[in-house]
Order: structure tokens, then C-alpha cells, then sequence
């Protein structure tokens, strides 16, 4: 697999950990497979900054609100964009009729393919990977693999924007809201720009660059992000706030009008408000 591939065995590694606590915030019994060695390798290297119990914030927050959204909204399309080496397809309880896309590089999804090969398929639900480059065309490869474009969809974009430049992030969340029907949700996370340039990580900050997956974007303001490139924004949670806590988080939270604090954001859209009120 490519460089940047690797960091999806690092949070693995994460889940795998919290997976084996007792006082754990979800079960991921096929963590430990996918993230191999090398994953344990990766948590090691990029210890300290609060990764490990923000990863368990992290998976934790997303994991509920795919649960919510596909048991309130009726959503049976969800779009895993940089996949990585996500188990939810095999884990979460999905209605009967979902069908899960996960997206990713073809080497990641052809290393992931034979870590799960012998892991049964769970009945009532479909999983087809899409082999694609984000950062080139990648709508009609999933159009090809039987996603409905006018029907609605769960998008997650899960620790995937702080990797691209800014450009191409609104470009994909653009995208995102262009290509999704009335209903549909995005998730996901971000960070501050503030982040990027934290003294505290800087040990982390170099391991990645040196392994070939820098941090490159972060915003301070991820509403009006969301909103420029075409999503109502639900709520965004910073970790250690009501909502995305979870008896996790070690550290306290400055308001949001303290500058210069290195943050990371979890949140959730829709897309028919913000259309409606934009077409009236």
C-alpha cells in the first residue's frame, strides 16, 4: 500500500485498543486483523497529542450518527470516501436493504480484501468496494457500481481532509452536495489550522510528513466550510463537548473564541434545508 494508506492500520490499532477495555465505547473484533503489525508500529510512533482517546471519540461519534441517520432518515446508500480500513460494514447494525460503497485505493482495498477474506458477509446488506483516486474522477465509478445519485445518501468523510490542500477539500465536499438527493447526510471531521502548527505535536506532526502524510488544511471555522461548499450544518462537536465526550476525553475545552487553540471538529449535515432556503 501507498504511504498514506498506512495511517488507516494506525487508527485501526486505535479501535483495536479501546475494543479490548472493559469499559469500552464499541466492539471492533476485526480491528486487530486489519491493522496488523504495522498499525500497532504507527500507534506507537505517533503516540502522545490525545490521539488514542480521540480516535475512540471519533469512531464513537460517527458510529452513532451512521446508526441515526440510516434508522431516521430511511437512508440506504452510505459512501465511505478514503475507506481506509473502516469494519463498520461488518459491525454496526444495518437495516436490511443498506448498501455500503467504500472508497479507496485500489492497493489498500486489494490488502483489506484479503485481511477480511474469511470473515462471513452479514445477511441483509451489500458491500461493494470502488477502486478510485479521490483526487481525480471518482462520481462515475461509483455511479458505475450501482450508486443512485437521485436517491438519498449517507456520505462519511472520515479523517481524510486534514490530508488534501484546501482547494481540493471544497472541491470534494462541493461535490459531495452536488451529487447528493433531498435526505441525504454528510459526517465527518476536521481540525483547526491552529492544529497544524501545535508546539506540543510537533514530534507527531513530523512522523507524519516524514512518512510521507503530512497535515496540510485546517480551518477554524468548519460551519462556514460546510456551508460555502453546499450543506446545512446540524452541529458540530469539538471533542470533550456535550455529545462527543464519551468519559474520553483527558483535556478541557476552550470556548471556541479563544484563538490560536489546536482543535479538532466532528460533524454532521443535510443537505434539503439548506436547498430549499437557497432556491426560495
Amino acid at each position: 500500500m501507498e504511504a498514506v494508506s498506512r495511517t488507516a492500520q494506525w487508527t485501526a490499532a486505535a479501535r483495536a485498543l479501546e475494543t479490548e477495555r472493559e469499559d469500552r465505547l464499541f466492539a471492533d473484533p476485526y480491528a486487530r486483523t486489519v491493522a496488523d503489525e504495522i498499525g500497532f508500529e504507527l500507534l506507537e510512533r505517533y503516540a502522545g497529542g490525545g490521539t488514542v482517546p480521540f480516535l475512540a471519540i471519533r469512531t464513537t461519534y460517527l458510529d452513532r450518527a451512521i446508526v441515526k441517520a440510516v434508522e431516521e432518515r430511511g437512508i440506504r446508500q452510505v459512501v465511505f470516501l478514503a475507506a481506509g480500513m473502516d469494519t463498520r460494514f461488518f459491525r454496526l447494525p444495518w437495516p436490511d436493504g443498506v448498501t455500503v460503497y467504500e472508497l479507496d485505493r485500489p492497493a489498500l482495498l486489494e490488502a483489506k480484501a484479503a485481511m477480511l477474506a474469511d470473515e462471513p458477509q452479514p445477511a441483509g446488506r451489500t458491500r461493494i468496494t470502488v477502486p478510485v483516486d479521490l483526487t481525480q474522477d471518482w462520481t462515475g465509478p461509483l455511479k458505475e457500481a450501482g450508486w443512485k445519485s437521485d436517491e438519498p445518501v449517507l456520505w462519511v468523510v472520515e479523517g481524510l481532509l486534514f490530508f488534501l490542500p484546501e482547494q481540493a477539500v471544497r472541491t470534494l465536499i462541493s461535490t459531495l452536495s452536488a451529487h447528493a438527493a433531498p435526505g441525504s447526510v454528510l459526517l465527518g471531521d476536521v481540525i483547526s489550522r491552529a492544529a497544524l502548527v501545535n508546539p506540543l505535536a510537533r514530534g507527531f506532526l513530523k512522523a507524519l510528513e516524514e512518512d510521507g502524510n503530512p497535515w496540510l488544511f485546517g480551518t477554524e471555522e468548519p460551519e462556514a466550510l460546510l456551508d460555502d461548499c453546499g450543506w446545512s450544518v446540524r452541529e458540530v462537536r469539538q471533542p470533550g463537548e456535550p455529545g462527543a465526550h464519551f468519559d474520553r476525553w483527558p483535556y478541557p475545552v476552550p470556548a471556541r473564541s479563544v484563538p490560536g487553540v489546536p482543535r479538532s471538529f466532528l460533524f454532521t449535515c443535510d443537505l434539503p434545508t439548506y436547498k430549499e432556503e437557497k432556491a426560495a
